[in-house]
């Protein structure tokens, strides 16, 4: 697990590495990752942008720029917590990703929080010889 904490609010990401939705063959490996963002603070928070920066083996960057998180803008009360759970091909058996979260606080002012940078890393092939 990956955690980062930003103006009282907490983000742990645990990628995963899903091997039946990838296709190391024809060079395409698939992850999942799951985010919990907690409210640690005093003020009402809503989540309203996503920021990421995706970075292959080979170090070619994809970023990813768009409103909410999987087509939700979460207002989190103070201890309140969200998670949810997405995906990220790569051509690559491994990489890594950053980003960031745009917020709102209830006096209306934006803020960004960070995504740890967390690892993308497929298991080691492993051949068996009968």
């Amino acid at each position: 697990m990956y955690r980062a904490k930003t103006h009282s609010i907490e983000v742990k990401v645990t990628p995963r590495f899903v091997p039946d939705r990838s296709s190391p063959k024809n060079g395409y490996y698939f992850w999942a990752y799951t985010i919990e963002i907690t409210n640690h603070g005093t003020d009402t928070v809503q989540l309203k942008t996503r920021h990421w920066r995706i970075t292959d083996a080979l170090g070619r960057l994809q970023e990813v720029r768009g409103p909410g998180v999987v087509g939700e803008e979460p207002v989190l009360q103070p201890g309140e917590s969200f998670d949810y759970t997405s995906g990220v091909p790569l051509p690559t058996p491994s990489g890594f990703m950053v980003g960031t979260y745009g917020m709102v606080g209830s006096n209306g002012e934006p803020f960004d929080i960070e995504v740890p940078a967390f690892s993308l890393d497929a298991p080691d092939e492993t051949r068996v010889i009968n």
